[in-house]
């Protein structure tokens, strides 16, 4: 018995070495660490559970069995437990065959997929991989093809995340792409569907991998990244975090965590939030901040589209998901991109029946042929959607500016919002005073004094809460500070939300 036990041990420890040390060692060198370290930094300590350690490929091609076979064939799979909760992983392990996937190392992701869907568990990848196995040709494209089905199968049924912590590239890139959160690593990773030498010869274009593909690519200006961290430690201890606030699966309920934050705490600070200039930007996320539990906030695409700010916080200990207008950007204009992002976002919260609270100071669409051109029609009409389709609690605040059709999209009463608020320094108008004045006073644009008295008039008249109050658009206009007790008051008067939508096969979302 004893043999038999040392031979079991021998063979794991094999297979704990995947590529041997050397590559170990080089894996090290680019200042990455291996496959089984980043899971051992995901998981709480001793949870991680490890299957399919033995699987090696099938392949024969191209002396494929001649002694090149390595236990776990290049990708870790198991679970374990993230803070004590559940979660299932596959890491792409780089040192055996470049993490390249062959049929069996799909089988392993595949696997591990089921087990989580069945499970109604999170499940994180972590990849690290040339793409496809050339030796093993179709074998392996059909095997990210199962791959890919399963993710889609997966969406809106369990919070599936990505995080592409070095190479990533041709099918390798779509997993994560439909997945829901993508992260990457800087300066180490990057994704792409072809590489610089495919490009340069194709378009005799000369980039680099970075610039290509890298994390300030996709964090900043692609969109495909929802955040990019200094190196692997820090994006892992962050995953940690994002899993926290996310549900087990779509039927599992918000976690709920002990909070030592009040809920009736005041924020008399936010009384002088909002300048006396409405023209003069404020930060957004100081108000978030402080209405949050602990000022705990997780921002999602930090980097992009800043003038639209989403993430998660909690309130009395439960998970909401916030999409702020940010005056700090643009004056926290609309544009394609940040209806893009936001769009997204509120589509993931209501997927995992997460309440959603909107702050408003947008001062309409970005004019623009660029925006024209580039279909901010359509862009604009997936958050209008979104936010629509919304079945879970919707709490807005309008902070100063809703004007125009920004008004009716950032979750107005009319689409769909359940409680919506207003400061008592809020503008709720068509559009801002002077050009309004301009539009209806057209003949007396020559005189200033006229011109000055009907914009007086005006601001007087719309630019205030209490005009949409009167027609019932705003529940109440409220004092800044009470912000947070406010919103934490209207969460727990909606958990036990109800709301349909009539029967259908699918939606036709204006992608």
């Amino acid at each position: 018995m004893k043999d038999i036990l040392e031979k079991l041990e021998a063979r794991r420890e094999r297979a704990r070495q995947g590529g041997g040390q050397a590559r170990i060692d080089a894996q090290h060198k680019r200042g990455k660490l291996t496959a089984r370290e980043r899971i051992d930094l995901l998981m709480d300590k001793g949870s991680f559970e490890e299957f399919d350690m033995f699987v090696e490929h099938r392949a024969t091609d191209f002396g494929m069995d001649k002694g090149q076979k390595i236990p776990g064939d290049g990708v870790v799979i198991g679970w374990g437990t993230v803070n004590g909760r559940t979660v299932f992983v596959f890491a792409k392990d780089f040192t055996v065959f470049g993490g390249s996937l062959s049929e069996t190392h799909a089988q392993k992701i595949m696997k591990i997929q089921d087990m989580a869907m069945k499970a109604r568990a999170p499940i994180v990848g972590l990849f690290d991989a040339g793409g496809a196995r050339i030796q093993e040709g179709v074998a392996a494209l059909a095997g990210y093809a199962e791959v890919f089905k399963r993710n889609v199968v997966a969406s809106g049924v369990i919070p599936q995340i990505s995080v592409i912590m070095g190479p990533c590239a041709g099918g390798d890139v779509y997993s994560p792409a439909m997945t829901d959160f993508i992260f990457m690593v800087k300066d180490t990773s990057y994704m792409f569907v072809t590489g610089p030498d495919v490009v340069k010869t194709v378009t005799n274009e000369i980039v680099t991998a970075e610039e290509l593909g890298g994390a300030s690519v996709h964090a900043t200006k692609s969109s495909i990244a929802d955040g990019a961290y200094d190196n692997d430690v820090e994006t892992l201890l962050q995953m940690r975090r994002l899993i926290d606030f996310l549900p087990s699966s779509y039927s599992a309920g918000v976690p709920e965590w002990p909070s030592f934050d009040n809920i009736d705490r005041e924020e008399m600070s936010l009384d002088t939030l909002i300048p006396d200039n409405p023209n003069k930007p404020y930060d957004i996320k100081e108000l978030i901040l402080k209405v949050v539990d602990e000022g705990d906030f997780f921002e999602i695409q930090a980097a992009f589209a800043k003038n639209i700010v989403t993430g998660f916080g909690r309130i009395a200990g439960r998970t909401v998901g916030f999409v702020a207008n940010q005056p700090m950007v643009l004056a926290g204009v609309l544009d394609s991109d940040a209806s893009r992002k936001a769009a997204r976002f509120v589509r993931f919260c209501d997927a995992f029946e997460i309440p959603i609270v909107t702050f408003v100071d947008v001062p309409g669409f970005l004019p623009g042929t660029a925006q024209e051109y580039g279909g901010l029609i359509k862009h604009g009409a997936k958050l209008l959607f979104a936010y629509s389709q919304c079945t879970v609690p919707l709490v807005t605040c309008i902070t100063r500016k809703a004007f125009g059709g920004a008004f009716d999209v950032m979750a107005s009463k009319q689409i769909g919002g359940d409680v919506n608020y207003a400061w008592p320094t809020a503008q709720i108008a068509v559009m801002g005073a002077k050009g309004a004045v301009e539009i209806i006073f057209r003949a007396d644009i020559g005189d200033a004094d006229k011109i000055a008295a009907r914009t007086k008039e005006y601001e007087e008249k719309f630019l205030s809460p209490f005009i949409a109050a009167e027609r019932g658009y705003i529940d109440d206009v409220i004092m800044p500070h009470s912000t947070r007790r406010r919103i934490a008051r209207a969460l727990a008067m909606l958990r036990g939300k109800k709301a349909e939508m009539p029967a259908r096969k699918h939606d036709n979302l204006p992608l």
